[in-house]
């Protein structure tokens, strides 16, 4: 009796150990397939040309890391909101014209030399930037998350919103700003027409310690007011033919180079005293726009650089001093 009862014993003792070995190998095989599923899903991207090579970035990143403030900038008006940004090195921070839009967005340092340990921290899963603002430590972006370059153009700022959205997969509602930016446009170049405001304007930079300058027609302010119909001086413009920048110094002896019907002088931080210093020359009360009260001081933060945010920041203020019967002298 006890063989065949040692013998059923047995059998269901293999029985039992070749259940658990079958199911924990279906279980480990199901848990790899998992894994690798998972992988599949994240590791799915497309291939993007651009300045710097080519990357393969995710199909709907969720964690953007912009590696300049215009390129924030780009983001926050597509509704992409950055996890993180660096600051400028000299203008003002576009922190403020954004307002709540930028809110909760981290800090990552002076944009010439980005926090890269807390870069690695935040765990992004695409960086977007401009060359300028990339190409020194784009090696280092790119072993941390998929990075993408795009050239920057001051003038050409529109070809790289509609680029990015591109990128983004956000063409529509790129689209949608440039048309509404386009009324703005039109409403008040016909407005400035109906009041015979067809005036010359100089835009100039004025840093902190340092020879302060004016814009010319490559720059991202002077392509804004143009598109309104006003223009820069004929001197600036004759300068700029012989330039490839986007600006010209101005020293205190050339302040007649600033001369316009209006002045809009965009100050960077603590350039308070730069300012005054060529206010109180003697050749700047000869400036058409400082007789008759037409000198404006405006934020270098979104005059000077910028994309389709600042360039409504800017029309904003040309609203406010050329069409306010207040801030024009007859």
């Amino acid at each position: 009796m006890k063989k065949p009862i040692f013998k059923l014993l047995k059998l269901f003792l293999l029985t039992s150990i070749t259940f658990v070995i079958i199911t924990g190998c279906n279980n480990y095989s199901s848990q790899k397939n998992q894994i690798f599923n998972s992988n599949s899903a994240t590791s799915e991207c497309k291939s993007i040309q651009h300045d710097l090579g080519e990357t393969c970035i995710p199909l709907n990143p969720k964690r953007i890391i912009a590696l300049d403030e215009k390129m924030m900038e780009i983001l926050i008006a597509l509704d992409l909101k950055p996890i993180a940004a660096p600051k400028p090195s000299l203008a003002g921070s576009k922190i403020k014209i954004l307002g709540e839009q930028a809110e909760g967005i981290v800090s990552l340092g002076k944009v010439v030399e980005p926090n890269l340990e807390k870069i690695v921290k935040l765990k992004p899963d695409l960086m977007l930037g401009f060359s300028f603002s990339t190409e020194q430590n784009y090696q280092l972006f790119s072993n941390i998350a998929p990075t993408v370059a795009i050239e920057y153009s001051h003038n050409a700022w529109k070809d790289a919103l509609l680029q990015v959205a591109e990128i983004t997969g956000k063409q529509k509602q790129a689209q949608q700003l440039l048309d509404k930016y386009q009324q703005r446009i039109e409403v008040l170049r016909k407005n400035l027409n109906n009041k015979n405001n067809q005036k010359t304007v100089t835009i100039s930079r004025f840093y902190n310690g340092e020879t302060p300058e004016f814009r010319n027609k490559l720059s991202f302010p002077v392509s804004v007011i143009s598109e309104v119909g006003l223009s820069i001086p004929e001197k600036q413009t004759q300068i700029t033919n012989t330039s490839g920048n986007s600006y010209v110094s101005v020293s205190l002896e050339r302040i007649d180079l600033l001369d316009a019907d209006v002045l809009f002088a965009a100050l960077d931080p603590k350039a308070e005293e730069s300012f005054k210093r060529y206010q109180n020359s003697p050749l700047w009360k000869e400036l058409n726009a400082a007789k008759n009260n037409q000198v404006y001081t405006v934020d270098s933060s979104y005059w000077i650089f910028g994309n389709i945010l600042s360039a409504n920041a800017i029309l904003d203020d040309l609203e406010k001093y050329l069409l306010n019967e207040k801030n024009v002298k007859n």
